[in-house]
């Protein structure tokens, strides 16, 4: 059952905090004010990494967060919290929804999607779980298992799924994904402009997550800079 905070999420913008530690602002503190800059802009909820961040945004904002923990594994493609190990942090860490790899790549140690997912409900069986997935199949297999929220955050990201882009023919992906899921679709990736996220929303997404194109100033700087070499 959906929360009031996470109903105030229909239809808004969430914005993803996030910075890697290979990137200029890695730092869960500046991850902090990043959510709190985002918060007076209007955003109605935070993606992030790593229960670190977590803490540290909750402390600066009071917006439900889409939690993640990216790890890599030599076994397994997948890195958007691949084990039970990162699902037990999440939820340490008080994250409302926590977002995983929902791909058909096979997690670390050879665990399916469908094994993962219901280890994780029989453990923590009232946690939201939102299904980060890269192809329409994906999407709808994750909608049968019962994840509470569909993402398209992996399209374009995975072998299954290169070459393709999520806004490609008036967003074809999430329009299939909309006609046939039971559960709310939320559109993330690739979303750089505010007519993308208005789109997006009008066509019936339950929320819409928007990263690089607000809050990693070297991306943003790269699309500037480049025109002009």
């Amino acid at each position: 059952m959906l929360g009031e905070q996470i109903k105030k999420m229909k239809g808004k913008l969430i914005v993803s905090c996030q910075a890697l530690p290979t990137e200029p602002l890695h730092s869960s503190f500046i991850m902090g004010r990043m959510a709190r800059a985002a918060a007076e802009g209007g955003a109605l909820g935070i993606r992030a990494n790593t229960p670190e961040d977590i803490e540290e945004i909750k402390k600066n904002v009071d917006l439900p967060v889409i939690g993640i923990w990216k790890k890599d594994f030599e076994d397994s493609k997948v890195y958007i919290t691949p084990t039970m190990e990162e699902i037990d942090a999440l939820v340490k860490a008080k994250t409302e929804i926590i977002a995983l790899d929902a791909t058909f790549d096979l997690r670390p140690g050879g665990k399916t999607i469908d094994d993962f997912y219901a280890e994780i409900r029989e453990k923590y069986p009232e946690q939201l779980l939102m299904a980060d997935c890269s192809t329409v199949e994906e999407a709808l297999h994750a909608d049968e298992l019962g994840f509470d929220f569909i993402g398209t955050t992996l399209v374009g990201y995975t072998d299954q799924s290169k070459g393709n882009k999520i806004e490609e023919d008036d967003f074809k992906i999430i329009r299939e994904i909309l006609a046939k899921a039971a559960h709310p679709v939320v559109a993330e990736g690739n979303i750089n402009t505010p007519e993308k996220a208005k789109r997006v929303i009008e066509l019936g997404c339950y929320c819409v997550v928007v990263g690089s194109i607000i809050t990693r100033p070297q991306v943003i700087t790269r699309g500037f800079a480049s025109v002009l070499n």
